[in-house]
């Protein structure tokens, strides 16, 4: 996942794109408003309001033009209730008043994400490599042989399979299969590794150290 990282704060933006960057995102930043507006498109944008070329509110207001479905959060110092009223009015999807915690971040990007993932439907039929993933008829096959997976372990390879080739953060995966990502390292572990038996093929889902897993896309 993408973040735009909007904040003219040095030592506000090395932390936060350290804390980001642990946790799976790939971090831009942009330092102004007109950066902001100029860089490539992404999933998401960590917007500061207090930018040293223009009102934050006024880039918030054009990127939802551009895009209806950007995940926005203003992450700012404005703490007045017509501040967040008039940010959440012109397009933010969220509202983060400084100082802030990592964790409170955290959950409301895993908030928004929750709210994108119900509006994007995954494609019926995924094909990455040797396997065949039908979300609709909740079947697996691998080389035209049948896999019989559980519910958990059917959502997790679908979760992998939306990125494949890519390592996606053992958040991502328990956001995606357990709506949360306090259900704990361990339980990941055990389903992916009953996952990995019954596909009979372990190197399929790769472990990529201290991120998570990642999808094998070549024979």
């Amino acid at each position: 996942m993408r973040i735009l990282l909007v904040e003219d704060d040095r030592r506000v933006t090395a932390v936060m794109t350290s804390m980001l960057q642990r946790r799976g995102y790939e971090v831009e930043h942009a330092a102004t408003a007109t950066a902001a507006l100029a860089a490539a498109p992404c999933d998401l944008v960590l917007l500061d309001l207090n930018l040293p070329d223009g009102d934050g509110v006024d880039v918030c207001r054009a990127l939802r033009a551009r895009s209806e479905h950007l995940g926005i959060i203003a992450v700012t110092a404005r703490a007045e209730e017509r501040d967040r009223v008039n940010g959440l009015r012109v397009g933010a999807d969220d509202y983060v008043v400084k100082p802030f915690s990592m964790a409170e971040l955290q959950a409301r990007i895993e908030a928004l994400l929750r709210r994108a993932a119900r509006h994007t439907p995954p494609r019926e039929v995924v094909e990455v490599g040797p396997l065949r993933i039908d979300h609709s008829a909740r079947t697996v096959h691998l080389r035209e042989r049948a896999v019989s997976l559980t519910r958990k372990e059917f959502d997790i390879l679908a979760s992998l399979a939306r990125q494949p080739g890519v390592a996606v953060t053992r958040e991502r995966i328990l956001l995606d299969v357990w709506q949360t990502t306090w259900s704990g390292r361990h339980t990941l572990e055990v389903h992916v590794a009953s996952l990995r038996a019954k596909l009979g093929e372990p190197n399929l889902v790769q472990t990529v150290r201290g991120v998570g897993y990642r999808l094998r896309t070549t024979e």
